[in-house]
């Protein structure tokens, strides 16, 4: 059983009459990849900060400025499409 005391989340297998052991651990591997519980722990294991607001309004500036930019280019016939 895999257990994750910050995500809550169970993984359990139980072993059935007359099962290999190597079948029982590719289905909790089965399971553990299908919860994406190792993806979501190995996510957390660095801490990644949020942007701050004045690098995303740029971002979505330049976003805006580079799409007028393209559109016009593309008015005048320079860029195909």
């Amino acid at each position: 059983m895999l257990y994750c005391a910050d995500m809550k989340t169970n993984v359990e297998v139980q072993k059935n009459i007359n099962e290999a052991p190597v079948s029982l651990i590719r289905r909790f591997s089965r399971r553990v990849k299908s919860s994406n519980t190792l993806q979501k722990v190995r996510s957390k294991r660095f801490y990644s900060r949020k942007d701050s607001s004045l690098k995303t309004k740029s971002r979505a500036l330049n976003r805006i400025s580079k799409t007028k930019e393209y559109e016009h280019l593309k008015k005048l016939g320079k860029i195909p499409g």
